[in-house]
């Protein structure tokens, strides 16, 4: 009885506590595939051999799992006193079967902070069955998680599990065992390491009431491809620091970039507009949504060999960005329009698709669709050269910025945006 008067008291008290599920991290979940789908279409004869289109800096390999650890490591944005995590089989056609799971801080690489090492349960089991398509959330556990700092996820696979659920462009070290239940280990050392995520998508923390999210939607240059895998260099990673310095401690980044991914088709990832209801209106804490996605559209349309029905207009991609922003609006949250990064240079760069880049960041900046607008087109083309990046900005493909070109992108963007003043960029970096 005493037991049962306890288990009600404490329940009555988290009913009236003001703190709240926010996500502190996560990554958009996609099947491993080649990209692009299709290969471009063979030169003529005696015409000159046609450029490769661009790829994820990090070939996507189909993998498997059996008695195998995984141990991720997730960077989070805002802290919190409680934490859980939420499993995906979203592109699974099997059930995925979770034989343990525990999360901690994390040391250095693989190694993890001993005394915060916490055990997850799974409705009050240590172990779950996944069913294809769905998700599962961790019960909560008690762990002061700070702000700005690196957890451990450690997820074991006792059986045969093929890695069609996963994030390609982690930029962060996953280290997988050479077998066994290794998620009490203090460290991983004897398997091998990936810089993709698998099955994990969401790390929560219990935060107080102001406390919120925004999310960044896009393609590989909100995901940071490029970027120096293991600094947190993409430009939401950026904007997460200069929030957190400027007094923003409890608002959230959540980068749900896909490399390769397209607004109106599936390629890299489901297209973004099939994609919005998981990776937008349902991450915990969502207020607002950043959108910086339409360049593959674009550029893939025009590339030599693309179908004739994957032509893309100006009107197109408005279109759908229309459709973003009137779900995002019905669910309460604002949202705040980028404009397209230069790709003058790039492998699918043409001037029929500029023509249809220039179009649509005219209509970012001017038709009022948009609760704010950042333009980092502004923030990242070169004077000289406005078709292009910044020579200081570029690393090499003329699609993605370098280190410090997403940088002067999250330094583009107006912090009153979230009822917070700016600070220098030097505090940030």
């Amino acid at each position: 009885m005493k037991l049962l008067i306890a288990a009600l008291l404490a329940q009555f008290v988290f009913a009236q506590s003001p703190e709240h599920w926010v996500s502190t991290w996560a990554t958009s979940p996609q099947q491993p595939r080649a990209f692009p789908a299709r290969p471009p279409a063979p030169p003529a004869a005696g015409a000159a051999t046609a450029p490769t289109p661009p790829a994820p800096p990090r070939p996507v390999q189909v993998a498997n799992f059996h008695n195998q650890t995984l141990r991720m490591i997730a960077h989070t944005s805002i802290g919190g006193r409680r934490v859980r995590i939420e499993l995906s089989n979203a592109f699974g056609s099997t059930p995925l079967v979770i034989g343990a799971a525990h999360i901690a801080m994390r040391d250095k690489e693989s190694a993890i902070v001993p005394a915060s090492d916490r055990a997850l349960l799974f409705s009050g089991r240590p172990t779950c069955w996944i069913p294809p398509g769905a998700t599962e959330i961790s019960d909560a556990v008690s762990l002061d998680v700070p702000a700005a700092s690196d957890l451990a996820v450690s997820v074991y696979i006792p059986e045969t599990a093929t890695a069609d659920t996963m994030h390609a462009v982690g930029l962060h070290t996953t280290y997988i065992s050479k077998e066994g239940d290794s998620t009490t280990a203090p460290a991983i050392t004897d398997g091998t390491t990936a810089q993709s995520f698998y099955f994990l998508t969401n790390v929560d923390v219990l935060a107080p009431p102001d406390a919120a999210a925004i999310v960044t939607f896009g393609d590989s240059i909100t995901d940071g491809a490029v970027s120096t895998p293991n600094t947190d260099r993409s430009w939401p990673s950026f904007l997460a620091r200069r929030l957190a310095a400027a007094g923003g401690t409890n608002i959230a980044v959540l980068n749900q970039g896909i490399s390769g991914n397209r607004l109106l088709r599936d390629g890299a990832g489901v297209s973004a507009l099939a994609r919005f209801d998981r990776d937008v209106l349902a991450q915990p804490g969502v207020k607002w949504l950043m959108i910086l996605e339409g360049i593959n559209d674009i550029g893939l349309a025009s590339f030599p060999g693309t179908p004739a029905s994957d032509a893309v207009s100006s009107d197109d991609l408005i279109a759908a960005q229309k459709q973003l922003i009137e779900r995002a609006h019905a669910h309460g949250i604002k949202v705040i329009g980028g404009t397209l990064t230069p790709y003058e240079g790039a492998a699918y760069a043409s001037e029929a698709g500029e023509v249809v880049r220039e179009a649509v960041n005219q209509w970012i900046r001017s038709s009022g669709a948009f609760d704010a607008v950042v333009d980092f087109e502004a923030a990242t083309r070169d004077p000289e050269h406005p078709k292009q990046f910044r020579p200081g900005f570029n690393n090499g493909d003329h699609l993605h910025p370098n280190d410090a070109g997403y940088q002067a992108m999250a330094d583009a963007i107006d912090l009153s945006i979230f009822g917070l003043k700016p600070v220098s960029a030097s505090k940030t970096k």
